[in-house]
């Protein structure tokens, strides 16, 4: 039952989700003797019904034998945060008040790094909120990071 759950989960998606995100710069943290080295990752992301919010995500990637090949499980350690580039304006006349925008896999199954808009009508605020998919039986992940942007009034 719990992989019928998490494919569920990993075929979820919006339409709203932006194409992948533009790698900033990456940090070494970790070397490995053989195989990359285990390292935080930078990556912007643009909201596609937003003009003008850029999110940076920064996350740990697993380096050595197993992450060079591609089969390692990525920690869930990340961070974000999110300006405003310019005005910040809808695309559309409105947006969904809780929608999931970008999604990145972090392992060749069933985790993804998510991040997630909430709208706060009443302060005029856009929350993003970063987060993991489940990952293999493991169950969600609590571990998570929160970044707000005003709207122009």
């Amino acid at each position: 039952m719990r992989w019928i759950l998490a494919a569920t989960l990993m075929l979820g998606t919006t339409a709203a989700q932006a194409d992948g995100g533009a790698r900033i710069g990456e940090v070494d943290t970790t070397f490995r003797l053989v195989g990359k080295n285990d390292k935080v990752v930078v990556d912007r992301y643009d909201d596609p019904r937003v003009e003008n919010v850029a999110c940076y995500v920064s996350r740990a990637e697993t380096g050595g034998v197993a992450g060079s090949l591609g089969f390692a499980t990525d920690p869930n350690r990340f961070s974000i945060a999110c300006r405003a580039v310019g005005p910040v304006r809808l695309r559309e006349k409105t947006i969904p008040t809780n929608e999931v925008v970008f999604g990145e896999k972090m392992s060749p199954l069933f985790k993804e790094i998510r991040v997630s808009r909430m709208v706060d009508t009443e302060k005029r605020v856009l929350v993003y909120v970063v987060w993991s998919t489940i990952s293999l039986g493991k169950g969600g992940s609590a571990f998570n990071s929160v970044t707000a942007v005003p709207l122009d009034r």
